[in-house]
């Protein structure tokens, strides 16, 4: 995903400002894809210099809120219809932090793991009960609160896997070895 597409995708449900976006993307997306007021308020420039979106109407003090242009609608289209092997990147820093538990204290890197398998339960957690509310129809049925949905239940799965992994990796008797051959 890009910035970009991203931002395209939440003008698609409507029209929205900066700020909103700012916000909307922090709620929805931040955790898959994080993105600052700047890096959104410079993309949006670039939407609305590339045709994408245009100016749905302006406030007071220069508030500017977007609205997504049929160019821009059929370019999401577009990223969301392209084979997904063009981008299977995933970037996890507890993954990469990982292949370099040899240089931490057994101690620190056991603590360190709690901490991890606590947090990606927590979050877990928290999609969980967005996805339990959703499937007992506590939330409106939408075409986006059913993509929502399943967004959802990847991030849920995804932080299951990861505290599970935390939990595994600090039960291995190979991270409670000999460190001074650093």
């Amino acid at each position: 995903m890009s910035l970009r597409h991203g931002l395209l995708g939440l003008l698609a449900e409507g029209p929205a400002s900066g700020y909103d976006l700012t916000r909307r993307f922090e709620q929805v997306l931040g955790a898959v894809w994080p993105a600052g007021h700047p890096q959104i308020y410079g993309e949006l420039s670039r939407l609305a210099s590339d045709g994408l979106i245009e100016i749905d109407s302006e406030g007071p003090r220069g508030r500017k809120a977007y609205r997504i242009t049929d160019a821009g609608l059929a370019e999401i289209r577009r990223w969301l219809s392209e084979p997904s092997e063009v981008d299977h990147t995933t970037r996890l820093q507890p993954l990469l932090r990982s292949f370099f538990f040899w240089l931490m204290d057994p101690g620190d890197l056991n603590a360190h793991l709690v901490r991890e398998a606590d947090f990606f339960a927590a979050a877990a957690s928290r999609y969980r009960t967005y996805a339990d509310a959703a499937d007992q129809g506590n939330v409106p049925d939408t075409p986006q609160q059913r993509s929502l949905r399943i967004a959802i239940e990847g991030g849920a799965r995804l932080y299951e896997a990861l505290a599970a992994w935390a939990r595994w990796a600090a039960q291995r008797p190979e991270l409670a070895g000999d460190r001074s051959r650093r």
